[in-house]
């Protein structure tokens, strides 16, 4: 079925719900606006009386009613003066009626005989279509009226509604397994991330594990990136808005920025970074290049801030303070295909080795020419920055999709997007190409033939967001990390008290070895020790009992219900190294 189908039904649906609504509570409850949406659907209702848990299979009862009568879903159009008529009871359907021009078609459904409804439609032609339909009421929530706090907060049911009730059943239960993977709730149990009230929103605190599996993934982006050629640096967090003004971000960002001072006010106002590339461009123009000196690499492991509004945030994905690898590489014109194919081939190995290339997907984002004040630079310039970039894009042969009006304010960009548990998409990692800040900062080189010219720069993350990657691998290994990448590896477990001893010489052997490794000395039984390690998706355990202290080995059950008695410890070390050193994936 085609997407406008789907969505003619689903819309469809939220009418006999508003029906069955009005049926079973009667004229008292008042109709507020009912869309079809990516699952589903909704309607938001004014009802003296709360929906409660025991109305949703009452309601759902009426709407199963309504469809089998099969029921016409008839179009009219009316004049506003027979629309204030016919909704004079309904106040909401007035105030949307009073916002319309004058001369604006206004058209309602009918759905049966005793229900009307103002709506542009369109809708299927009779109830008896969507009879095979798979729909379920989910929740009530409360909304208010068009979104503004300022209105009355009205009562929004929510449902999901599927052509077949087969593609419902699995739909709900991919929600059900998302529940099981979702990092904003599996991050916390397992002791990785938490966040605090009167912190504030989108300002998460790492806890310990979580903090280590941060510091394990900069080590390897910071390492990779030295093998290939890119140079380290550090900025400040923070800088005058003389700096911002050159950018461009004091003008097309300042609303995302976070500012240290009042402008009217004080002589000099700061603001905390949002991104980097205008302190990394100061290390390029700290002393005059030549062509010989390209291409010039920086990276930085960056701390950012940027001012996301408070609907946006969540969890790990979406804050307000974030760490992020970020580069830019300045390069000729000549070099400029082989450069951005190297940041492509950097940014690909990352999702490999973390197992998060399948998942990926490309975006191409371009400026919008219809809203040109959201970006810098001329209709040529831009036209010139994603011919290169469609050209490069091509001759690698990378599949992307055309997001219009997604572009940074000075240039196109290659977004590499994975999507969350509950199917949301977002930017992991980003690649642009640009000219424009270069000309902006003066940044120039001498090519071979004695003239100054503007290098072009790529502005790239190997990794993306370290905070984001984060959730990510927490949901695609549902809290099961490689071994690589494990907060702890092993739990070493003693049977009883008299081989804590024991247990504590293993966990210092297998600390030589860089292997991070907890001893569970409490007072507690075996199998309350081995479900707690469980529980906190430890990759092994090692069992230490009186068998083991005679024969000089050791028990070991892992992650994948693996049982090994009378295991050399020698032989595990060599083992979980191998799997260490190999960023093995799971």
């Amino acid at each position: 079925m085609e997407k406008e189908e789907i969505m003619m039904g689903r819309h469809s649906l939220s009418h006999v719900l508003a029906k069955a609504v009005k049926n079973l509570f009667g004229e008292e409850v008042k109709l507020g606006i009912g869309p079809a949406i990516e699952d589903g659907f909704y309607y938001d209702f004014d009802s003296p009386n709360s929906f409660t848990e025991e109305d949703i299979p009452k309601i759902e009862k009426e709407m199963k009613k309504i469809i089998s009568h099969a029921e016409p879903l008839e179009r009219k159009v009316i004049s506003k003066a027979e629309a204030e008529s016919l909704f004079k009871n309904e106040p909401y359907k007035l105030e949307l009626l009073s916002e319309l021009a004058d001369g604006e078609e206004i058209s309602a459904y009918t759905l049966g005989d005793n229900f009307i409804d103002l709506c542009r439609g369109p809708h299927v032609e009779n109830t008896s279509k969507l009879q095979n339909w798979g729909y379920k009421i989910s929740r009530v929530n409360g909304a208010y009226w068009k979104g503004n706090e300022k209105n009355k907060m009205l009562q929004r049911i929510y449902a999901y509604a599927f052509p077949t009730k087969e593609e419902l059943n699995d739909y709900i239960h991919m929600l059900e397994e998302a529940k099981k993977r979702d990092h904003n709730k599996l991050g916390r149990e397992l002791e990785l991330f938490t966040t605090v009230d009167y912190i504030g929103q989108g300002l998460p605190i790492l806890l310990p594990k979580g903090a280590r599996v941060i510091q394990l993934l900069q080590r390897f982006v910071e390492d990779e990136e030295q093998k290939r050629g890119w140079l380290l640096t550090k900025t400040p967090f923070m800088a005058k808005s003389d700096l911002y003004k050159i950018s461009g971000h004091w003008d097309h960002y300042k609303d995302g920025m976070f500012i240290l001072g009042d402008e009217e006010k004080d002589k000099e106002v700061y603001a905390l970074r949002p991104m980097t590339c205008p302190f990394q461009y100061q290390a390029y123009l700290n002393k005059a290049r030549s062509y010989k000196d390209l291409p010039l690499r920086y990276n930085e492991t960056s701390t950012l801030f940027r001012n996301e509004a408070s609907g946006e945030m969540h969890g790990l994905i979406r804050v307000r303070q974030f760490t992020i690898s970020e580069g830019h590489l300045m390069c000729t014109p000549e070099q400029l295909e082989d450069e951005f194919r190297k940041c492509l081939e950097l940014a690909n190995y990352m999702l490999k080795t973390l197992g998060l290339y399948e998942d990926a997907s490309y975006r191409f984002s371009q400026w919008d020419p219809n809203n040109k004040e959201k970006y810098i630079g001329t209709e040529k310039e831009w036209n010139e920055a994603q011919s290169s970039m469609e050209r490069i894009l091509n001759d690698l042969g990378v599949k992307y999709e055309i997001g219009i009006g997604e572009a940074a304010f000075y240039g196109p960009k290659l977004d590499i997007q994975i999507k969350n548990v509950w199917g949301k998409e977002d930017t992991l990692i980003t690649i642009q190409i640009d000219q424009m800040l270069a000309e902006k900062f003066g940044m120039e080189y001498t090519d071979k033939d004695g003239q100054k010219k503007t290098p072009y720069i790529i502005h790239r993350t190997s990794i993306g967001c370290y905070e984001r990657t984060l959730a990510y691998l927490i949901e695609k290994y549902a809290g099961a990390f490689p071994v690589w990448l494990a907060p702890v590896q092993v739990k070493v477990l003693p049977i009883s008290e008299k081989f804590i001893d024991r247990c504590n010489e293993v966990k210092a052997e297998l600390e030589k070895y860089g292997i991070r490794v907890e001893v569970d000395d409490r007072d507690e039984k075996i199998g309350y020790k081995i479900r707690s390690a469980s529980s906190m998706k430890i990759p092994y355990m090692i069992i230490i009992g009186e068998e083991e202290i005679n024969s000089n080995t050791i028990s070991l059950r892992g992650r994948r219900n693996e049982n090994v008695s009378g295991l050399k410890l020698e032989d595990f070390i060599n083992r979980i190294k191998k799997e260490i050193d190999d960023k093995v994936l799971n």
